[in-house]
């Protein structure tokens, strides 16, 4: 059986082709992550707070009670409800 070797040239321009695939498959993917947001937006949702939300989904949950802590502290700080 024949082993195919492919030269360095060869092995770094099929890296290449594969991040530039991946590259134009992310583009699409956040196209239509912008897309789902406009569709919220579009039926009375706050984008920005969608946006929010999913940072907040995303985190540890003791991680967000960190964050809700510290941010309730600064709140306090500077007199803000």
């Amino acid at each position: 059986m024949p082993t195919e070797r492919k030269s360095p040239d060869d092995r770094l321009r099929l890296l290449i082709e594969r991040i530039e695939r991946l590259e134009e498959e992310k583009k699409g993917i956040g196209d239509d992550i912008k897309d789902v947001y406009n569709e919220g937006k579009a039926t009375g949702y706050d984008a920005k707070m969608m946006r929010q939300i999913v940072r907040l989904r995303k985190m540890k949950p003791d991680e967000r009670r960190e964050m809700e802590a510290v941010l309730e502290t600064y709140k306090n700080a500077l007199g803000i409800d």
